[in-house]
């Protein structure tokens, strides 16, 4: 079976023109001592908005392969798939994240929720399962609440899999379980009742993606209680650990944290719970590479310049248009945008300095940089202008992509 390795890092490239430079952060990283496998994701949705085709992906990532010389494991994600969206990711993925939010709180048949709650006498009780922080508490009550909240979803999830596994080979693929984008978190309790039924469905599922509790808006940092947070990711990890024993899922199961990047205060957390552990993870990262093209556009002055001002100024005049598709992932503050005057006559540092993270910065402004984060199709419907910019300035802005991944997220996550 194709196995994903213990530590993957998943990497989004709206326009096909960084993968080069994120892969030398893999190889930045790889010298300090830490192997992490470079995933390379785009969703549907994105293709769409920017009208690309799943094949750019693997072509570009494959090229930046070859050009560096990375003779690791590397892989591409078909990201956020459905049955009615992955024919397209087939021939060019081997890493499927099957997202079945839209299932999540629909019942399965009353047969099928008796069945798995008669089926598992073993999820009632007191639960102490090693590296719990106390132990969990599951009634039959509440076997049965999970089932008819998930266990439809789940059934989806083979579905999926089954079809992509007929077209791929099961021994041809790494499956992903999505859950993250619900409006409510699985908890502990939860999530081993959903492994449970993720074994009785035989799905080999390499990585899963619960809902977390707090707020993992894009391209800013988390908000919500970070204790909360870690005993929430410290018994998912106990819970995932427990459930390859029990069930006999893949024991190369991994916790997979859908961040919508830039989650800095939870890498310390993370990087300690799997010192402590010895568990691998994933972690998605996705459109920071976007914001980072802009970043080194900015930098350079002249027309690069000129176009991220335009670009921004357009997503001024049409916040909640380009807000509306992500209103679940991001908090725009109107009042804090900067308006068309002060954009117009800052200068190529002081506009990088707005949208770069790294709050500390008196300039950083966290509105302009959500706002642009999701405004990627306005770069889309400048057609070859903006990727001709992009290879004009391609040092530049190849820095700032491999700066922002190994120096903001890699080092804090994997070295501290």
């Amino acid at each position: 079976m194709l196995t994903i390795g213990k530590y993957s890092f998943g990497v989004g490239d709206r326009f096909a023109h960084q993968a080069a430079a994120q892969l030398r952060a893999f190889q930045k990283l790889a010298d300090d001592g830490v192997d992490v496998a470079p995933v390379w994701n785009k969703s549907n949705r994105e293709h769409t908005f920017v009208g690309s085709r799943p094949q750019s992906v693997y072509d570009a990532a494959k090229a930046a392969v070859e050009k560096l010389g990375w003779a690791k494991p590397w892989h591409v994600d078909a990201d956020h798939i459905q049955l009615a969206t992955v024919e397209p990711f087939l021939p060019c993925s081997d890493f499927f994240t099957i997202d079945v939010a839209d299932w999540i709180g629909k019942a399965a048949p009353a047969s099928d929720i008796d069945t798995f709650v008669d089926r598992h006498s073993e999820l009632v009780g007191s639960l102490e399962l090693a590296g719990l922080s106390t132990p969990l508490q599951i009634t039959g009550d509440d076997v049965r609440r999970v089932a008819e909240q998930y266990l439809l979803a789940v059934k989806e999830a083979a579905v999926i899999y089954q079809h992509i596994a007929s077209v791929k080979g099961s021994g041809n693929l790494v499956a992903e379980v999505s859950m993250d984008e619900t409006d409510s978190p699985q908890t502990p309790p939860e999530l081993l009742i959903i492994l449970a039924a993720m074994a009785d469905e035989k799905i080999p599922l390499q990585t899963i993606a619960p809902k977390f509790t707090g707020r993992f808006n894009k391209g800013v940092d988390y908000v919500g209680d970070l204790a909360q947070f870690e005993r929430e990711f410290n018994d998912d990890l106990a819970v995932i650990a427990h459930a390859v024993k029990q069930y006999g899922l893949p024991e190369n199961l991994k916790l997979s944290v859908h961040s919508g990047s830039d989650k800095f205060s939870l890498y310390p957390i993370i990087r300690e719970s799997l010192r402590r552990t010895g568990a691998g993870l994933h972690i998605k990262t996705a459109g920071t590479t976007w914001l980072e093209e802009l970043i080194g556009l900015a930098e350079a002055g002249g027309d690069g310049l000129e176009l991220a001002k335009e670009i921004y100024l357009y997503a001024l005049d049409h916040v909640e248009e380009l807000s509306a598709p992500y209103a679940s992932v991001i908090d725009v503050d109107a009042s804090k945008l900067l308006d068309l005057a002060t954009v117009q006559q800052y200068s190529g540092s002081e506009f990088a300095s707005s949208i770069r993270h790294i709050p500390a910065n008196p300039m950083f402004n966290a509105s302009m940089r959500q706002l642009l984060h999701v405004s990627f199709k306005v770069a889309a419907k400048t057609g070859s202008r903006y990727t001709d910019l992009l290879v004009a300035n391609e040092e530049i802005v190849g820095k700032q992509v491999t700066e922002n991944i190994y120096e903001r997220h890699m080092r804090p996550l994997f070295l501290g």
